[in-house]
């Protein structure tokens, strides 16, 4: 027997999966002059929707949620102090560093996502 309520989350995340395949088809200038905060930011949306989605599905209690975001946004406010000592762009240095904060924070979203995986 099919059961609509069970297929909604298999629906939504299929229509996550085509827009986000549009918008990356659809490359702003911004994007296209700044690759690499692009792709710090674009890790950080992600890193934001997996914490929002493990709070909303009870994985991760608020207080794991809040404690992630403030070390999200940190990583952010990082990432614009970088760019603004360098014209608005961040070196492959700067982004590598970055890449290494984002790293650690998502094992920490997975480890508390998932303890003792």
């Amino acid at each position: 027997m099919f059961n609509a309520l069970k297929s909604v989350p298999f629906i939504l995340a299929a229509a996550l999966l085509l827009a986000s395949a549009g918008a990356s088809a659809q490359e702003t200038q911004w994007q296209k002059d700044h690759p690499r905060r692009a792709e710090v930011n674009g890790r950080l949306a992600n890193q934001n929707e997996r914490i929002q989605q493990g709070e909303k599905n009870g994985q991760l209690t608020p207080g794991q949620a809040k404690q992630l975001h403030k070390e999200d946004k940190g990583i952010r406010k990082e990432e614009r102090r970088m760019a603004a000592r360098d014209g608005g762009h961040i070196t492959k240095r700067d982004q590598a560093k970055l890449n290494r904060q984002e790293n650690r924070v998502s094992k920490q979203i997975h480890g508390e996502k998932h303890p003792g995986k």
